[in-house]
């Protein structure tokens, strides 16, 4: 029986907009923003999945992130097990830290091999996030 785990995260599209001036999007639009917006990785292999609805990810992704192949595997394994275990003592502390940005704890499994494009993304989302939110999950700024 094949397992799958989703890692979603969201982050609402008003945190940090700016909207003033807009115009009110049809759901039509809405919806193809949404689609553009969906990140979804998964590897079959192993039979992980990871979901991300973020506003912008996907272009950023697409036109700022080092390019696949820049970092090696295991250098963004090591980032991200640093990432999640910030990511999830936030998430734990709703108080501390914004709940609306901290959502969901993330079941990232540092004994498993998740592959290459889900360590790709997965890092480069949380790049993404701490750039665009003016967080820090480590104790350094990140890089791209």
């Amino acid at each position: 029986m094949k397992t799958t785990i989703y890692i979603l995260i969201i982050c609402l599209s008003f945190i940090g907009c700016n909207t003033s001036g807009n115009a009110i999007k049809t759901t039509s639009e809405s919806t193809n923003l949404t689609d553009q917006d969906t990140v979804r990785i998964a590897n079959e292999d192993v039979s992980y999945e990871i979901i991300i609805i973020e506003p912008g990810f996907n272009s950023w992704l697409a036109s700022t992130a080092r390019p696949e192949g820049y970092y090696s595997q295991e250098y963004m394994e090591a980032r991200n097990r640093q990432y999640v275990i910030e990511w999830n003592n936030r998430v734990y502390q709703p108080h501390r830290y914004n709940p609306r940005l901290y959502e969901m704890r993330i079941d990232y499994d540092p004994g498993v091999d998740y592959g290459y494009e889900v360590n790709y993304k997965l890092y480069n989302y949380f790049i993404y996030f701490q750039l665009t939110y003016n967080q820090r999950l480590a104790g350094y700024v990140p890089r791209i």
